[in-house]
């Protein structure tokens, strides 16, 4: 396809939008398929931006739930673009009679796929860098949103991410799939209902850049100037200056840059290897957070639902260089404390039960309350003391499975019915930012006071300046 100007995107948008506005906001049982399947037309209609590691998860999901229809697939990355479009059109064209299935799009440029009238919702899977330009862009478009997490990378282009999407009236998911686990909705309301009385402190982790930076694709850089092994005991993205090397053919390395500084291509932000992992350029400064926004923001999510402040957060940030705590701590304003451990053995710091010496699996949360304390969402076995917490849970099983959730029918049900999902934008943006609140301490390099309803740091101008970045030009917000 040809490109779509700045000028062309906004009036096709424009359009979109004011013809989805005119669809019924719910559709009748009757007008689904027989036995349960969903007639063709009632499908929702769906394109993937962004098909990396999370992003071929998702395609997966998409193709082989009878709710959605995949009409395009988008990744600068021309081999990952192919690749899904012949994913798609494998699965289509053997279900469907010979001759009826049209085919699937594929696309460079994401603007082009959105200035589609024919879809109903988008998939963003890109890097963090990207996830509030074209979730804005997916909105004013006129499309429904699911966006991978961090939602953004910076605490003002989350409240201009919830501003936009209000007001095109979409509906929009976060990728927090964990907050739709029925065992962890359990907790969560137990918590909030008192269940271990005043919750006094609760206790998660994060990884350090050690675990990005120690991977075997930086081995050719640990002689010379950059210092990894150092940068690796930090908690939050760095400006890492990695040398240039030739952008493989194929990689349209300026769009993949897009609304970040611009930086010259290396493997280790981008490439086709699957064991680079799932956020390989998450140690950059310009195009991810770290260990608070990757890893950290499942646990923030859930562990503010469970003291009630998910449309708020934190009001003090205690770095530990000048604060009582020996690693990172934010208080809330009913003076509960989060301690952010760096591993999982980390625990005995603080040693806020006898003999216990680690928090059990990625993302989970200890809280300690008055009662007692719960070990929770680390999708593994919960545990928790005293013993009769467990019944009034009314858990049939301490066993956590990871796909126990619902998180994308949640989306389906919200499209359908019009109305907010389980982790919808404002949730999403303030998950976030407890990670941005976190590496801007670090940033600044000492504690700060945090005003969540202003959203605006108290006495310190330094810290303010991270609160926003101006994207690099065409990119807007």
């Amino acid at each position: 396809m040809n490109k779509v100007s700045r000028r062309q995107f906004i009036h096709r948008s424009g359009s979109a939008a004011a013809a989805l506005a005119a669809v019924p906001a719910i559709i009748p049982a009757r007008a689904r398929g027989a036995g349960g399947s969903v007639a063709p037309a009632n499908r929702i209609t769906v394109g993937l931006i962004g098909r990396g590691c999370m992003g071929r998860g998702h395609l997966n999901r998409l193709l082989n739930d009878p709710d959605f229809e995949v009409l395009a697939v988008c990744d600068v990355d021309r081999t990952r673009c192919e690749e899904g479009k012949a994913l798609v059109e494998k699965k289509y064209g053997a279900e469907r009679p010979t001759g009826t299935y049209r085919g699937c799009a594929a696309y460079n440029d994401y603007r082009e796929m959105l200035a589609r009238d024919d879809l109903d919702a988008v998939v963003i899977a890109t890097p963090d860098h990207w996830h509030a330009v074209q979730a804005m862009d997916a909105a004013r478009a006129g499309k429904d949103i699911y966006c991978e997490k961090p939602v953004t990378l910076t605490i003002g282009e989350g409240r201009r991410l919830v501003e936009v999407v209000r007001r095109y009236d979409r509906v929009f998911q976060t990728g927090m799939q964990r907050h739709s686990n029925p065992v962890n909705q359990k907790v969560i309301e137990f918590i909030r209902k008192g269940g271990l009385g005043k919750i006094k402190a609760v206790f998660t982790h994060s990884t350090l850049l050690g675990a990005y930076l120690g991977g075997a694709r930086f081995k050719p850089y640990r002689q010379g100037p950059l210092e990894l092994e150092k940068l690796s005991l930090q908690m939050s993205a760095l400006d890492i200056p990695m040398p240039a090397e030739p952008v493989p053919e194929g990689l349209d390395w300026d769009l993949w840059v897009g609304p970040a500084a611009p930086r010259p291509y290396n493997p280790c932000y981008h490439n086709n290897d699957p064991s680079t992992g799932v956020v390989p350029w998450n140690f950059c400064i310009d195009f991810g957070h770290g260990g608070l926004s990757n890893n950290a923001v499942h646990s923030f999510d859930i562990i503010q639902a469970a003291l009630d402040v998910e449309a708020g957060g934190p009001v003090e940030i205690l770095h530990p260089a000048d604060s009582a705590f020996p690693t990172l701590t934010y208080r809330y304003a009913n003076g509960t404390l989060l301690h952010i451990l760096h591993t999982y053995q980390a625990l005995p710091l603080y040693a806020p039960i006898a003999g216990k010496k680690q928090i059990a699996g990625m993302f989970g949360a200890l809280f300690v309350g008055e009662r007692g304390w719960i070990e929770a969402f680390a999708g593994t076995r919960l545990e928790c003391q005293p013993k009769e917490v467990a019944g009034e849970l009314g858990l049939g099983t301490p066993e956590v499975s990871e796909g126990m959730h619902n998180h994308y029918e949640d989306w389906i049900e919200a499209i359908r019915a019009r109305r907010r999902p389980r982790c919808d934008v404002e949730y999403g943006h303030r998950a976030a930012s407890v990670g941005h609140l976190g590496d801007i301490a670090f940033w600044v390099g000492r504690s700060l006071k945090w005003d969540p309803a202003k959203e605006t740091f108290v006495g310190n101008e330094a810290a303010n300046r991270y609160l926003m970045r101006t994207p690099r030009a065409p990119w807007g917000l």
